[in-house]
């Protein structure tokens, strides 16, 4: 009880949205948003902005039905207006807010202002347009985008974290689409990947759908899309040079045939392709100042450690050491560490096994490296510490790490004359000649000889059970077959769980602000349970069979008027949004509420 106390103690959250550029003379909301009743909002400074209106309260709920179990989500939302006053870059401190007489702060957020965008005149567009269509032929046998648009409005870049390093010090490459707020893109199609000669790679992986973010470059406001990355591991000293990336982007155009008075009413588009192509970038690559002979290739910030599976043996026992490199760096390329062993033993090439991951903070994980060798005579041996040299570009110096060393005791074993197969664990280390396995350590189950299962307790137990298990299937299943042959039944009893799924589905749009998918979700959500519930084909299901059916199951005309007015609101939205003023969240509640009526009302 008191861990659940804790837990629910905790549940409460406050968070500050905003975006992360503006433009001077543009206005934009800062929200706050509160999964509980609160009281007593207090805003942090907002000197640097003018308060254009706010705060806009609203209250949304999540209500889902699973299993018989209902449980409902609570949301509280501040809006604000603002615009900024100057440029810059400005943090806005957290807000505070009481819940329960307890005081929560939200996080802290930082905006950077940038000087505004001219906005051409209508007659300056008309112009260019005109312009970009005579000119259409011969811009695309350029390297130049087609249309109006400019290499300032729509270009791609290959951008490296750092563009001086040593050699086998780890690069993040980002290729980056950038688009002017005012370019339509509808699309890619023919891509060319940088060769990357000179590297070793490990690609990043990134969504397969680019999703674009607002960033401030050259003092301009663009959305970026990451096209890929790539960390990149230089193999020779020099100058380096990445190829430039190049993709070919479709952009939805207006285009005006000819003047004449229809032109102000009707628009033609078309798509152009607009091939971009980036600058090629340039790596300057020093080579390793004077490296240790015991070094092996790894460059990065490594941590070692080793151990050895037992250290008391018998002559021609199989001994197993190990030994591991963890950190960030070129994991991949680091080379087996030697180890130095007494002339007695006979040692087998390492097994090498890797566990790293690729991210935005470069290749990380580690590495193990696997020796098997064997002991022929009786003895005490030691292997000596085995050292391991790494390059860290942060100090730009060799650092040393070593493990060991390892004392073993080799006690007497048979004396014949063995001969040893190859092999990599000590379960399948073979005596020739011999009928002697590896001993299996765990304890075995034995049973008397000539023994049977057969007749015991357990035999006729488990025959039993499963009589009894077929049993129940076949009553459930003659159960489960009659009930799908009423096929209004199946749809009435699936009507909760269909509606239930688009409305989460509806959620999410909501949750991303994507107004258009949102309304269609939600009019799909109610005219399928409608359909479901009521026993009427979608194809022969309209407003006035809808109302006269529900009615007819003594549903109040209140809430059948109720969801004919969130039909209609969502239409609005859709195709008339003059006409429709009530927002996204009033939409979700309602059409919540009236499925959850109708499931408790209609059987």
């Amino acid at each position: 009880m008191f861990a659940g106390y804790l837990a629910m103690a905790d549940s409460t959250q406050f968070t500050m949205e905003g975006p992360e550029v503006v433009a001077m003379g543009e206005q934009f909301r800062l929200g706050f948003t509160l999964n509980d009743r609160g009281a007593d909002l207090q805003l942090p400074d907002l000197s640097n902005f003018d308060v254009l209106m706010g705060p806009s309260t609203s209250q949304s709920s999540s209500i889902q039905i699973i299993n018989g179990k209902t449980t409902q989500s609570v949301s509280f939302s501040y809006i604000f207006i603002l615009r900024a006053k100057k440029e810059g870059k400005f943090t806005i401190r957290p807000a505070s807010i009481k819940v329960n007489g307890k005081t929560y702060e939200s996080n802290s957020l930082e905006i950077q202002v940038v000087k505004g965008q001219p906005q051409q005149s209508n007659s300056q567009q008309s112009n260019s347009q005109q312009g970009s269509q005579q000119q259409q032929g011969k811009q695309e046998q350029s390297d130049a985008p087609v249309g109006n648009i400019s290499k300032d409005n729509l270009f791609v870049r290959v951008v490296v974290d750092k563009t001086n390093v040593s050699k086998g010090e780890q690069i993040l490459a980002t290729v980056k689409l950038y688009i002017s707020q005012n370019v339509p893109l509808n699309g890619f199609d023919d891509v060319k990947l940088p060769s990357y000669e000179g590297f070793w790679t490990k690609d990043i992986d990134v969504p397969s759908q680019v999703n674009f973010s607002r960033e401030v470059y050259n003092g301009k406001i663009y959305q970026i899309g990451i096209l890929k990355k790539t960390i990149l591991f230089p193999q020779q000293t020099g100058k380096i040079r990445i190829d430039p990336f190049e993709i070919t982007c479709l952009v939805r155009q207006r285009v005006r045939q000819q003047q004449s008075f229809f032109d102000d009413f009707f628009d033609n588009y078309r798509v152009v392709k607009a091939k971009v192509v980036s600058d090629p970038v340039t790596i300057n690559v020093k080579d390793l100042p004077n490296p240790p002979a015991a070094f092996n290739g790894a460059v990065g910030n490594f941590s070692f450690s080793g151990s050895i599976d037992k250290t008391n043996v018998k002559s021609n026992e199989a001994v197993t050491l190990r030994l591991s490199v963890s950190g960030s760096g070129n994991l991949n390329l680091i080379n087996p560490p030697k180890i130095e062993l007494p002339q007695d033993f006979e040692s087998y090439e390492p097994k090498t096994t890797d566990k790293v991951i690729a991210n935005d903070n470069g290749l990380n994980g580690s590495i193990s490296f696997e020796y098997l060798f064997i002991p022929r005579y009786a003895g005490d041996f030691t292997i000596p510490a085995v050292p391991f040299v790494f390059f860290n570009p942060v100090t730009g110096k060799f650092e040393t790490r070593e493990t060991g060393p390892f004392t073993i005791k080799v006690e007497k074993g048979n004396d014949d004359n063995s001969s040893v197969v190859n092999s990599y664990s000590k379960e399948d280390v073979k005596m020739i000649g011999k009928d002697i396995r590896f001993i299996k350590q765990n304890n075995a189950k034995l049973k008397p000889k000539d023994s049977s299962f057969y007749g015991t307790f357990e035999f006729y137990s488990i025959y039993i059970l499963s009589l009894i298990a077929f049993a129940v299937f076949y009553v459930l299943n003659r159960k489960k077959i009659k009930e799908s042959a009423n096929l209004t039944l199946v749809k009435n009893k699936r009507a909760n769980k269909v509606a239930s799924k688009r409305l989460k589905e509806a959620s999410r749009f909501l949750k991303n602000n994507q107004a258009e998918q949102f309304y269609e979700s939600v009019i799909k959500a109610l005219w399928g349970y409608l359909s479901d519930k009521l026993s009427i084909p979608v194809a022969d299901l309209n407003r006035a069979k809808a109302s006269e059916s529900l009615l007819e199951r003594k549903i109040d005309q209140q809430v059948v008027d109720d969801l004919m007015k969130i039909i209609d609101n969502c239409e609005f939205a859709r195709y008339a949004p003059a006409a429709f003023s009530g927002t996204m969240n009033e939409i979700y509640d309602g059409a919540a509420k009236v499925i959850g009526i109708f499931e408790k009302q209609i059987k």
